[in-house]
Parts: C-alpha cells; sequence; structure tokens
C-alpha cells in the first residue's frame, strides 16, 4: 500500500516536471561579439601606455598632489564606493537564500472555547474523572526550534547569487572608470589653469607695450605728426586689452574652483608652476593594439559584468517555471502549565514537513518576468558592443590628435616668431613715417592672437596626452 501511494506521488511529480518543462516559452537570444579590429595605425606593438601608473605617468608633482587629494575626498567617488558596499552586501543576502534558514520560538496564551462549540461539546460528553479535567480557560506554553529550507534544485538561487557577485564585480569596474575620469579631469584643469596663466602674462606684457605704443602716437599727435583718430584707435586697443585681463583673470578664478570641487575642499589658490607651461612637451604615447582594450577599459569590464549578469538572471527567471522543494521542521515543547514544559516525552514535539509547489495555470506574471529579463540581456549585449566600439573611436580620435597637434604647434610657433618681429619692424616703420598706425594696429592685434593660439595648442596637446591615457584605460591601477 505505501508503495502504490509512492509511485502515485512519483508519477504525479513526473507530470508536473514534465509539463513545466515543455511549457517554458522559447525566446531569442543574442550573442555578445568580442572581435575588434587588428591595429589602431597598421602596428601590432602590444606596448601599451595604459599599463603605466598615473604617478609615473604625470611627473608635476603639483598635479600629483591634486589627484592624490581627490583620491581621497572626492564626494562622488566616495558615494560610488558606498554603492559597491550595497552591492556586497546584495551578495551575503542572495547567499542567505540557499542556505536553511533556523530561529528560536516561544509563546504563551490561553484559550477559552464556547459549550456550545464542536471543541466544547466534545470535551463536555468526554468522560474525564474528577479533578483531572482539561482546565477552562486552557492556558498554552511552547518553546521550540524551527527551520525552512528551500532546495535549490534548478540553481535558481545559486545563479541569483551568482548575479550579485557579478553586479558587485560591475560596480568595483564602475569605481574604477570613475577614478580614471577623475583624474583626467583633474589634470585638463590643471593644464588650462597654466594655459590661462600663461595668457594673463601675455596680455600684461602686450598692455605694456600698447601702453607704450599710446605714449608714443600722442607726442606724434602734438608735433602733427598723426591725427586724434589714431590716439583713439590707440586708446581703445589698450582698453580692449585691459577688458581681456579681466576675462581671464575671471576664468582663472573658476578653473580653481573647478580644480578645488574635484579634491573635495572649499575655494583656496592652487599651487602650481605657470613658468614650466612653455617647457611641457606632450610624452610617447604607445597605444597597444585594440584588443588590450578588453582588459585596460573598466567601463568595457563593467559592461561585461553586467551581461554576464543579464545572462544568469535570465536563468533565474527561467527557473521560475520549474516547481519548488521545500522543507520545513520543527522542534520544541508545549504544555498548559510551566512546570510541564520541559517533562519529556510528554511535553516533547516536532514536525518535519516537505512542500512541491509548481506554476499550472495563470503564469502571465512569470512569462513576463522571463521576457523581461531576456530584453535585459539583450540591452546588456548592445551596451556592451557599443561601449567596445565606442572605446575603439576614442583611442582613435585622440591618437590622430596628438598627431596633427605636433604638427600644429610647430607651425603656430613660426608664426609667433614671424608676428613678434613684425611688431618690432611696424613700430619702427611708424616712428619714421613709413607705415600707417593701422598696420601697427594690426600687428599687434595678430601677434596677440597667434601667441594665444599657440599656448591654446599647448594647452590642446597637453590634453589629448591626458585623454588617449584615459581613453587606453589608464590611471585607476
Amino acid at each position: 500500500m505505501a508503495r502504490n501511494k509512492i509511485l502515485i506521488y512519483t508519477g504525479i511529480l513526473y507530470i508536473s516536471l514534465l509539463y513545466t518543462a515543455c511549457s517554458v516559452p522559447g525566446v531569442v537570444q543574442k550573442k555578445e561579439d568580442k572581435t575588434v579590429p587588428a591595429s589602431y595605425i597598421s602596428s601590432q606593438d602590444t606596448t601599451n601606455t595604459a599599463k603605466i601608473k598615473w604617478k609615473e605617468f604625470f611627473t608635476d608633482p603639483y598635479l600629483n598632489a591634486l589627484i592624490d587629494t581627490a583620491l581621497m575626498n572626492n564626494q562622488e567617488l566616495n558615494i560610488t564606493l558606498q554603492e559597491i558596499q550595497i552591492a556586497r552586501n546584495e551578495i551575503r543576502a542572495r547567499k542567505g537564500e540557499y542556505l536553511p534558514f533556523v530561529g528560536i520560538r516561544g509563546g504563551a496564551g490561553v484559550d477559552k472555547v464556547g459549550r456550545y462549540t464542536n471543541i466544547g461539546a466534545s470535551e463536555a460528553t468526554t468522560d474525564i474523572k474528577p479533578g483531572r479535567e482539561t482546565p477552562d480557560p486552557l492556558p498554552n506554553y511552547y518553546l521550540g526550534a524551527y527551520a525552512t529550507w528551500e532546495v535549490d534544485v534548478w540553481g535558481k538561487l545559486h545563479n541569483a547569487k551568482k548575479a550579485a557577485v557579478s553586479r558587485y564585480l560591475s560596480s568595483v569596474e564602475g569605481k574604477n572608470f570613475m577614478v580614471t575620469n577623475l583624474i583626467a579631469e583633474i589634470a585638463n584643469s590643471y593644464y588650462e589653469l597654466l594655459a590661462l596663466d600663461n595668457q594673463l602674462a601675455i596680455i600684461k606684457t602686450n598692455i605694456e607695450i600698447q601702453s607704450n605704443a599710446l605714449e608714443i602716437v600722442k607726442l606724434q599727435k602734438e608735433a602733427t605728426r598723426v591725427t586724434e583718430l589714431a590716439v583713439r584707435r590707440f586708446e581703445a586697443q589698450v582698453l580692449n586689452t585691459r577688458s581681456l585681463q579681466f576675462n581671464i583673470q575671471q576664468s582663472i578664478i573658476e578653473t580653481e574652483n573647478r580644480i578645488n570641487f574635484l579634491v573635495g575642499r572649499y575655494p583656496r589658490p592652487i599651487q602650481r608652476n605657470s613658468q614650466s607651461f612653455d617647457t611641457l612637451v606632450p610624452g610617447t604615447i604607445y597605444g597597444g593594439i585594440p584588443s588590450q582594450l578588453l582588459e585596460n577599459r573598466p567601463d568595457i569590464k563593467q559592461a561585461e559584468f553586467d551581461l554576464m549578469a543579464a545572462k544568469l538572471n535570465v536563468k533565474v527567471a527561467k527557473a521560475n517555471f520549474y516547481p519548488s522543494l521545500g522543507i520545513s521542521a520543527g522542534v520544541g515543547f508545549e504544555s498548559f502549565d510551566p512546570t510541564y514544559l520541559v517533562k519529556t516525552p510528554q511535553s516533547l514535539l516536532y514536525s518535519v514537513a516537505g512542500d512541491l509547489m509548481a506554476p499550472l495555470v495563470n503564469r502571465n506574471a512569470i512569462k513576463a518576468t522571463y521576457y523581461s529579463a531576456n530584453a535585459k540581456q539583450i540591452q546588456a549585449v548592445y551596451n556592451y558592443q557599443r561601449t567596445v566600439l565606442n572605446a575603439y573611436i576614442e583611442v582613435v580620435n585622440q591618437l590622430s590628435k596628438i598627431s596633427n597637434l605636433e604638427k600644429s604647434y610647430d607651425l603656430k610657433e613660426k608664426e609667433v616668431q614671424a608676428l613678434t618681429q613684425s611688431i618690432t619692424i611696424s613700430n619702427n616703420l611708424f616712428k619714421s613715417a613709413r607705415a600707417d598706425y593701422m598696420e601697427v594696429l594690426l600687428t599687434q592685434r595678430d601677434a596677440l592672437e597667434s601667441r594665444f593660439e599657440l599656448i591654446e595648442t599647448k594647452k590642446q596637446q597637453m590634453n589629448a596626452m591626458v585623454n588617449v591615457y584615459q581613453a587606453l584605460g589608464g590611471g585607476w591601477n
């Protein structure tokens, strides 16, 4: 008889498993493509600048001190570190779900049943000896332990934990990507500050030159060699240059405060060596090969871990279609009198039960979760491929920019030299009345603009060096 019952239950279980296994809806999944071009510029040299630590890549001690401070005090970075802690706690929560839950329970109560209820009537008709009647009302005391456990037959809980691990690793890579961006932003702002300092120095020099020229024009007007128009034009140029001075001073304050914000402190002067800006030379950059981006770029690794988590979530959602097996057990003592509570075996009780549950009808919610998990997995594939493509394009753009800026800087430097010489020539010709005052004004203006452009090109060179280091995935290690 018992054997027949076992066979019947086994048959029911088999049929339910067969039904649920065959009724899982199909979905179209997408596989990520990890192939990248073989090289950036037809070079197979695997030497990669991204492997250099940022303290070795940047040699300015003032800049390195700023980066060090930012890595400790930047608020956004510290917020991200707490996100990592949250992701780590999620792993602990998912791990606990596939382990047995064990607890203790105690309680006390009193129960008074009515005379005309089924229990009250049965007690009244029972032949109970005098002095041994059931207490009325009936107290009850309980003390015991209990345990519940969902048997992870289909790996749903283990896959959920693995997905949590992947999300944790993704958050770590997200922090690394933020570190890379933070270092690059501080370095770019620092070089911008040096460029502004040098532009301010040029303006002050030009104001002195133009003021001297204005005095000469005033003397020539007194000698009736020029008109009042020439004096006014020279004076207007001096005023225009002075207004530029205040604009640059404001830009310096804003750039300093941007750096102060990044390093997590209130506004204060930024220590720097502005005189070294002219002698800065971008270091040699080695791009390596594109496949190294998959290991060096934190955002690519972050997208990869997100993809792994999304794939595991599909498995978790799929397991919801299958039966789940739960086991519960309890052991303890129960008595209507506290003095009998720990008296064994009379007050001892225990229980063991198993539950098998499988979804059969109205599984729309489970299907929706499954379809959504698969759609998110496809999203994660596209996001991964987009991240890889974006990283490759960033590196190609910055490598090309470094090459073109180097050529541009050489030409700008020659232009500045030619225009600087033309200022002296135009002034001498003007003094000897062999050149018009407009030629002097235009020459001074062109020389000022060319010097500004030379400094701007130098700044762009340094920014390109920082940006390609960032694009290659350097800085976080």
